[in-house]
């Protein structure tokens, strides 16, 4: 696409641009970037503080027994919609339950 004459940079794409020559360094070798990881989630904490086996956790929680496991053992952490659905379900575990209930 054509640049319109006297079209105006905005702060987005200014950010954009300044962002993609940081990629481009770093591929280069020239900028080492930081790396920022989400703090791990202690699943095997918030299924114990709601008095659950990993059975019953799974169940009441729509999550697959086998997934749970594998946050619970290390072997993976829980997405980012994971990760949010479980700090729901350390906060409200009722209402969660609530919600998912059949009626």
């Amino acid at each position: 696409m054509a640049k319109k004459a006297g079209a105006k940079k905005t702060k987005f794409g200014a950010d954009l641009i300044e962002g993609m020559k940081l990629v481009l360094a770093h591929d280069r070798g020239e900028v080492e970037l930081e790396q920022v990881w989400p703090k791990p989630i202690d699943v095997k904490a918030i299924r114990k503080r709601v008095k659950m086996s990993q059975a019953e956790f799974s169940r009441a929680y729509c999550i697959s027994k086998r997934a749970l496991q594998e946050w619970e053992q290390g072997g993976r952490q829980p997405d980012s919609a994971a990760r949010a659905y479980l700090t729901v379900i350390a906060k409200e575990p009722a209402i969660v339950r609530r919600a998912l209930a059949r009626e």
